[in-house]
């Protein structure tokens, strides 16, 4: 039997709380990996508390990822904590609003960029000196809504991320430092704990929304959402030895949907 893949590896795991990331640590806490899971939610101790039970390593860590204080932060604790960094899987983010560009305030506009942009290129930039010691790996979430209707401004946050993978991955490589993407397609998750947008929907904002969920499966040529065990996998793939020639690559993961 191959030996875990991950076993006593130290991967910090962002937006950890619920959904992708939830899953992508319950897995690598199978596969041995030492974990420090990120999240500006409370429901993320609860995560780690369950993983503690199964005989983990793991520490809990409520952070605001949208600053850089909050980054820096995050990833100076778990390197004073565990002694080094080998693996960053940076998974914040999500759609906060669904509508056409016109209806968008440049409130929300901003909004949506720090929600899915800034939190992976803060925590790229604060995780690089400790990654560069232990010449560790990053996997960012991206998403393959950049081809996608009634979401120009996380298109344009997660395009913006599949662009610095690319130039990350090309600056590091001499270092020995891997850095990939994965750009999930729509996914099931159970309902989330802590909801990107709290307003109650108008009938017009049910029927945008429709339009993009009718949108992601119709582009899909599977025509479904994927699974978190489908989204993980990829993810754990890509973080892993397995994938050691592979670098600056964004694979998309949605049923035959590319972005």
């Amino acid at each position: 039997m191959p030996a875990p893949r991950f076993q006593d590896q130290v991967m910090v795991v962002t937006g950890a709380a619920q959904g992708i990331g939830q899953r992508v640590a319950e897995r690598a806490a199978a596969e041995g990996a030492r974990l420090v899971l990120v999240d500006r939610a409370a429901h993320v101790e609860s995560v780690a508390a369950g993983l503690r039970e199964q005989g983990t390593q793991v520490m809990a860590l409520q952070a605001d990822l949208e600053t850089w204080e909050g980054a820096e932060s995050v990833m100076t604790q778990a390197r004073e904590h565990f002694g080094r960094i080998d693996i960053l899987i940076n998974n914040v983010g999500g759609t906060i609003w669904a509508q056409p560009f016109e209806h968008y305030s440049p409130e929300q506009i901003e909004k949506e960029v720090r929600r899915s942009l800034f939190p992976t290129l803060w925590c790229c930039r604060a995780a690089l000196p400790h990654l560069l010691e232990s010449r560790g790996n990053i996997v960012n979430v991206s998403s393959v809504a950049t081809r996608g209707l009634m979401r120009v401004p996380y298109a344009a946050a997660k395009g913006g991320v599949n662009a610095m993978t690319v130039a990350l991955a090309f600056e590091y490589a001499e270092h020995g430092i891997r850095v990939n993407a994965t750009a999930p397609g729509g996914t099931e998750a159970p309902p989330r704990k802590t909801p990107r947008n709290t307003a109650e929907q108008t009938e017009q904002e049910k029927a945008w929304y429709r339009t993009l969920i009718e949108q992601t499966k119709s582009t899909s040529f599977m025509g479904r959402y994927g699974s978190l065990d489908e989204q993980a996998g990829p993810i754990l793939f890509l973080a892993s030895s397995d994938a050691n020639y592979i670098t600056g690559t964004v694979i998309p993961v949605a049923g035959g949907d590319l972005g």
